[in-house]
This record gives C-alpha cells, sequence and structure tokens, in this order.
C-alpha cells in the first residue's frame, strides 16, 4: 500500500515559481521501484502527464513544461518534487503526485492546487 501527501501548491503570478513536494509512505515494494510523476487536471480538462522520474533518475516531460519544469526524487527520503519555473496561466490546475509500479499497481495523492493569475 502506497499513500502519497502534496504540498507547496498555491497562488503565483505568471512568470513566478513554486515548488511541488510528495512524502510517500509505503511498504512492500521499495520506493527506488516506483515510477514517480506528477500529472495535473485543470477544469473541465483530463488529467495530463506532466513529468515523471525512474528509480534511477531518468525523467520524461510534456512538451509544454520542457524547460520550465524540473522534477526530481530523493529516494532515501522516498520524496519527489516539482520545480516549476516561468508559470503560465495555463499551468494553472490540481497537480497530482503518481506512484507506478506497474500498469495495474499503482496510486494517487490528493492533489494540490496550482493557480496562476496576474
Amino acid at each position: 500500500q502506497v499513500q502519497l501527501v502534496e504540498s507547496g501548491g498555491g497562488l503565483v503570478e505568471p512568470g513566478g515559481s513554486l515548488r511541488l513536494s510528495c512524502v510517500a509512505s509505503l511498504s512492500g515494494i521499495s520506493f527506488v521501484f516506483y515510477r514517480m510523476g506528477w500529472y495535473r487536471q485543470a477544469p473541465g480538462k483530463q488529467r495530463e502527464m506532466v513529468a515523471y522520474i525512474t528509480g534511477n533518475g531518468a525523467t520524461t516531460y510534456a512538451d509544454s513544461v520542457e524547460g520550465r519544469f524540473t522534477i526530481s526524487r530523493d529516494n532515501a527520503k522516498k520524496t519527489v518534487s516539482l520545480q516549476m519555473d516561468a508559470l503560465k496561466p495555463e499551468d494553472a490546475a490540481v497537480y497530482y503526485c503518481n506512484a507506478r509500479y506497474s500498469d495495474i499497481s499503482y496510486y494517487w495523492g490528493r492533489g494540490t492546487q496550482v493557480t496562476v493569475f496576474s
């Protein structure tokens, strides 16, 4: 079982920065075997992948955030973070932490709201 708790959301002006964090509580399978990711969902839209990182640090980003967002993880602390810079109004959404072990074994956090306004 895996529990994920996100933090760090908030209000920011366009061009600003936020850092999201997610702490995992888990038993059984080691945290390093989970691919950790961030997804987001804006009102009226489907949830979409923002970025993910494998246990050995390989990263993948959505085209819309490449070069502005940076995902990182600390396997010892069982955390994953998302540094978001140069935020745009279209980045506003609820951001969800995801832990994926396999196609049928994955978990979601409750989400944290990011609002970008001028």
